[in-house]
């Protein structure tokens, strides 16, 4: 199968190259997200069966001063891909973010809950969501939520860093997700990307993220016993910590119609995060 995959160095891009090292990597140099264009020519060149979108503008706070430049590489972007998908007939796979919600509630998310972005990030993909399902092709917009490996930047590799070096840390214990790891975002892009080519009228929304749900800080508390780090964690309630985007208190996300329709199972996140520890200490 011919796989062209938006994203290089990303988290999930680092995970699919291990997975499909012979697929097509598209970087800056290929095709850069701020021109769209660009994104929808070198579909058009390649013509490839598979597509997967794994490149986003994903700095949550520096798109409340940049938000035109993000709705172009989250919004426009991926509309364009989406479209040059439909036109040589390839499937296509977009992950999108918890960040299209506003955090209200306790209850999970579901793939049909009415989106309402609370900041400039989360608008921007919502942007992008829309300009992919208009485009009309066979496709699967992938939210996701809380995403760590031990690549890039992530809160596993942050807290293992501050943890090396601090007795204590204080930690938000009021915002609740699933962790997810990136290593099982690639490979759940890659099963439902083969099942769309053979039954495109799957296309559609679905959420994967990872089990079970937690807070900010059990999830720090995770890291450091993990690890075996004695770092102690206190908690603190978001508004001791603001920042210019205002975070979603409630990302947990209803993955039911991902596995109704893909067969595929929330990861367990502690699975995953042992696996990037260890990948760390391989690389210390």
């Amino acid at each position: 199968m011919k796989i062209l995959v938006f994203g290089k160095t990303g988290q999930v891009a680092t995970e699919l190259a291990r997975l499909v090292p012979d697929a097509h990597f598209a970087g800056r140099e290929d095709a850069d997200l701020s021109d769209p264009t660009a994104c929808a020519s070198l579909i058009a060149t390649l013509e490839p069966e598979l597509i997967i979108n794994a490149a986003a503008y994903t700095a949550v706070d520096k798109a409340e001063d940049e938000e035109p430049l993000a709705q172009i590489v989250n919004g426009a972007a991926p509309a364009a891909m989406a479209q040059a998908a439909q036109q040589v007939g390839a499937a296509f796979v977009h992950i999108s973010t918890d960040y299209v919600f506003d955090g209200s509630g306790d209850a999970a998310w579901t793939p049909d809950a009415r989106p309402a972005p609370l900041g400039a990030y989360g608008r921007t993909k919502l942007l992008g969501e829309n300009g992919v399902v208009e485009a009309g092709g066979t496709y699967a917009i992938l939210r996701t939520a809380w995403v760590f490996s031990a690549h890039g930047g992530n809160f596993v590799k942050t807290m293992l860093r501050l943890g090396q070096t601090r007795e204590s840390l204080t930690v938000v214990a009021d915002q609740f997700g699933g962790p997810t790891p990136a290593a099982d975002i690639a490979v759940t892009c890659l099963a439902i990307g083969k099942a769309l080519i053979e039954s495109p009228g799957k296309s559609g929304t679905y959420h994967y993220a990872g089990a079970p749900d937690t807070h900010w800080a059990d999830f720090a508390r995770a890291i450091f016993t993990e690890a075996e780090l004695a770092t102690q964690v206190e908690d603190i309630p978001s508004a001791a910590y603001p920042t210019p985007a205002k975070r979603p208190g409630n990302s947990r996300l209803d993955c039911a119609s991902t596995h109704a329709t893909f067969g595929i199972a929330r990861p367990d996140w502690r699975s995953g995060l042992r696996a990037v520890i260890s990948d760390l200490e391989k690389t210390t």
